[in-house]
């Protein structure tokens, strides 16, 4: 008799557990869920972001997780556009049953997924996008890690202007992320009386840049700031420099990906600018990238990067929020343990979040391709 009321106490207990069971957490994973660009012309900023995260989660997971869960990434392929974003959300969210979505790349694939995840009330963590969109209003599902795009434009024209420059005009891909770009170099120009001389657009995918050119060509900036990804900057600076006489500076936002432009621009690549929302990958002075290079570099054929340090930094603030909720994992816990990092340091990089303010950063640096395509400060 009293074995059977053991037995039912213990049968009561485990239907409680699975009852109250978080989707997406089991006693022993946490799954969570990222639609990236692992083919088309975007796919190493999706590659990188994916693999710099999954190395943080891999040592976590190597020391026996968080609580004893492992965490587990599923990451799907939309080639950087939206609608394939949408269908991937879907899945993530209503088959596979991911506990959170994380690392998101692009504006446009953001954007799409954004209202599905509000709608199941789900964590949208670190999303690779410094769009408006996922700062205003705010979304309590929503943490971004990573500088605002109007940030970045800001420190980009501040310091253009201190070179007496003012005949500045946008190159821009032509969606949600170009627009938010040239919105946020409009700002930062009216804020110092100064017009966009020229604006040129090219299609989101695409390497078509030959209008741009000509538009650029009548409009004769002496800087552009360029707000689109690696290969179609690449084939527009290139295209430009074809008249190396009155050459303009060119500016890129940390988007673009840093050192795909660089090999994509090889020698051509000396003297453009990159605003950068992550340290330098190759500093060793912040104890995170010493922690990044252990354990990202611990692969064959992989290199230090902007991108998947920026997946990794925002692994490890994911992981710091699993680990203040403890074992009883839920989405509404975790998005309140996020809630009290008023002030995290994850090794040289400050994060801060709070009830009303999901932001958790605002640092932007500025760099340079200098000889051999390598980045200097």
């Amino acid at each position: 008799m009293k074995t059977n009321s053991l037995l039912l106490t213990g049968l009561i207990l485990l239907l409680s557990t699975l009852v109250h069971a978080e989707t997406g957490v089991s006693g022993k994973s946490i799954l969570i869920g990222q639609s990236a660009a692992l083919s088309g012309p975007a796919q190493q900023l999706g590659t990188e972001m994916r693999d710099g995260a999954q190395a943080y989660f891999d040592h976590v997971n190597a020391q026996g997780g968080v609580a004893g869960r492992q965490i587990v990434l599923k990451t799907l392929d939309d080639g950087y556009e939206a609608d394939r974003a949408t269908s991937n959300t879907k899945q993530l969210i209503d088959v596979e049953g991911v506990f959170s979505l994380f690392g998101y790349v692009g504006t446009p694939t953001s954007n799409a997924a954004l209202p599905l995840a509000t709608k199941a009330e789900i964590p949208f963590f670190a999303a690779f996008t410094g769009a408006q969109s996922l700062r205003e209003p705010f979304n309590r599902n929503v943490f971004n890690i990573r500088a605002s795009y109007f940030e970045e434009t800001e420190r980009i024209v501040q310091h253009i202007t201190t070179l007496s420059i003012s005949r500045i005009a946008v190159f821009y891909q032509n969606d949600a992320y170009g627009k938010t770009g040239l919105e946020g170099v409009t700002r930062a120009l009216k804020k110092r009386n100064i017009e966009v001389i020229g604006v040129a657009t090219v299609e989101r995918n695409s390497v078509d840049v030959a209008q741009a050119i000509a538009q650029m060509k009548i409009a004769k900036p002496q800087a552009i700031i360029m707000i689109s990804a690696y290969k179609s900057c690449a084939a527009f600076i290139k295209e430009m420099l074809k008249d190396p006489i009155g050459a303009p500076i060119f500016w890129n936002i940390s988007f673009v990906g840093s050192q795909a432009l660089s090999k994509e621009l090889g020698k051509e690549g000396r003297g453009v600018m990159i605003s950068q929302v992550v340290p330098t990958p190759w500093d060793d002075v912040n104890p995170v990238i010493k922690e990044y290079k252990n354990f990202y570099l611990n692969k064959p054929g992989r290199e230090a990067g902007y991108v998947s340090l920026e997946g990794f930094i925002a692994a490890k603030v994911f992981v710091e929020g699993l680990k203040r909720t403890g074992g009883n994992l839920t989405r509404e816990s975790f998005v309140r343990s996020l809630e009290t990092m008023s002030n995290y340091d994850a090794g040289g990089f400050q994060v801060k979040f709070s009830p009303t303010n999901h932001n958790g950063s605002h640092f932007v640096d500025l760099t340079v391709i200098g000889k051999d395509g390598k980045f200097m400060r």
